[in-house]
């Protein structure tokens, strides 16, 4: 058996792990890195974030999705896809995302080791591998970023080879004529539209009243019926309470009394963290019965010098958020004066078809904090980028302040959401307002235009609010509804627009 002593010792190589990882040895500590499984990168590189975002680009190429409506033509790319086909490009990325790992640890002088990490004391990890003796390793600092696992409800037949879960759906032989989805989270919607777009007949089960909660009302309201349109079966408050396997088809049946009938089964019911193996009580750590770790707003545990990051503490659960998290605790490890606190505004990007994102506040959220707002609406068709582009829906909303007309929410659907919220993202950081996107001269054509004319339809409304009430304060809420509302077209605004200057105080972008 074999010792050695590091200044850092981290668990697991996925986004968290190796960014902290690389945080503390850039910074010349000695540093040591576990990873259990074959290939590096967590669930981001090998099940989660890059696999699933390639799959969506993948289903949308091979089925001619972007084209159809394009020209007056509905064309596909081809006349049936295979698994083979569909997995094809994930594969590539995947195996381009370990060599990149594996360079950035060697580039860093991290030392690398494979097995199974368990705590013998708050100092110690024993590393367990089948092909070579054990490793005892001692550090000064321990970063626990072991990522999570697909829970498993007891009520579904996983030993089937036709019930699959966010992990092993990669390893699909075949592609199925039809797919029941369990669960409208995030992981749910995401692959319920990219097995849609192939053209699988898809049916959504979701146990509450609307998918994805957290996202604005009427976001979550267009991308239900952006689904609908893609010919998924979307049915809420519907849980279930049984699973039958035939020889040739699954019948599940629901609380409701429902049955759905299909020939595979996904089932997206949230997430486990691996911490199963660790021996965290000889850490002095107690995991939850989810196996999440407790930490505070520095990311240490219980035990100081251990702390735990990313999917392994609970929400958000990002990918983008595990990596700032990992570099902020590493900072607060060695005192490196450097990155203090993970930025306060968090996007959210959701793949699904058409595209989500959000960053800040939403009207419901503002509703509870009696926060006036007034929203603002410019929608892709009208819009020159998206009439090129083909989009016949989206849009982008604006929350701004009433009073001040600060910037406090920016929510998204549409192609390249993801990319577009970026620009309102650091419009909340900076503090800035309606002034902002006024001055600004976006590029023409491009979705950016859309912050512009979400502006000026938010002035037009605030200008109508205060007529209609007097001048009076505008009450707490929004109250906006991007579909009832007139569209800002991309043109001159409307002379009787108030003018920004005149309703607050011009600030910087960078103050």
């Amino acid at each position: 058996m074999s010792y050695s002593h590091y200044d850092l010792i981290v668990i697991g190589s996925g986004p968290a792990g190796e960014k902290g990882a690389a945080q503390a040895a850039y910074f010349g500590r000695r540093v040591a890195l576990i990873e259990r499984e074959p290939v590096l990168g967590g669930a981001a590189a090998n099940t989660g974030t890059l696999p699933s975002k390639t799959l969506r680009e993948t289903a949308l190429y091979l089925s001619g999705f972007r084209q159809r409506g394009l020209y007056g033509v509905t064309m596909s790319l081809k006349d049936k896809v295979s698994a083979r086909d569909f997995l094809y490009r994930e594969r590539q990325v995947q195996h381009t995302e370990h060599l990149r790992i594996i360079e950035n640890l060697r580039r860093h002088d991290i030392d690398l080791y494979k097995g199974h990490a368990s705590f013998s004391d708050p100092h110690t990890l024993r590393l367990q591998n089948r092909d070579t003796a054990p490793v005892t390793l001692t550090g000064d600092t321990i970063l626990v970023a072991t990522g999570s696992h697909p829970y498993r409800p007891p009520v579904f037949p996983f030993h089937d080879a036709r019930v699959y879960d966010s992990d092993t759906i990669l390893n699909l032989h075949d592609l199925p004529h039809e797919m029941l989805v369990v669960g409208g989270g995030v992981i749910g919607c995401e692959y319920a539209c990219m097995f849609a777009a192939l053209g699988i007949r898809v049916t959504l089960l979701e146990g509450r009243t609307r998918l994805l909660a957290f996202l604005d009302p009427d976001v979550s309201q267009l991308l239900t019926r952006s689904m609908r349109e893609l010919g998924i079966d979307v049915r809420f408050n519907e849980t279930v309470t049984a699973v039958t396997a035939a020889p040739h088809r699954l019948t599940v049946t629901l609380a409701s009394g429902a049955r759905v009938e299909a020939d595979t089964l996904l089932v997206a019911a949230g997430r486990t963290g691996n911490t199963a193996q660790l021996n965290l009580p000889a850490a002095g750590i107690t995991p939850t019965s989810r196996g999440l770790i407790e930490v505070n707003a520095r990311y240490q545990t219980a035990v100081p010098h251990i702390y735990a990051v990313g999917d392994v503490i609970g929400f958000p659960a990002l990918a983008a958020t595990s990596m700032e998290q990992a570099r902020v605790a590493m900072v607060h490890a060695f005192d490196l004066k450097y990155k203090t606190q993970v930025a306060p505004i968090l996007p959210y990007g959701i793949y699904t078809i058409p595209e989500c994102s959000m960053a800040g506040e939403t009207a419901e959220s503002l509703a509870k904090k009696g926060v006036g707002c007034v929203a603002g609406v410019a929608h892709y068709d009208a819009n020159a980028r998206g009439q090129i582009i083909g989009a016949k829906s989206g849009f982008l909303k604006l929350l701004f302040a009433s009073d001040t007309m600060k910037l406090l929410g920016v929510h998204a659907i549409g192609e390249q959401a993801s990319e577009l919220v970026h620009i309102g993202l650091v419009a909340l950081h900076a503090g800035s307002g309606a002034d902002l996107f006024i001055e600004t001269c976006f590029n023409y054509p491009t979705l950016g235009e859309l912050y512009k004319y979400a502006t000026y339809d938010a002035l037009g409304r605030r200008a109508r609010l205060r007529t209609e009430a007097g001048a009076a304060e505008i009450r707490p809420g929004c109250g906006n509804a991007p579909q009832a509302a007139p569209r800002a077209t991309a043109s001159e605004p409307n002379e009787a627009l108030p003018q920004p200057k005149a309703d607050f105080t011009m600030r910087s972008a960078v103050q």
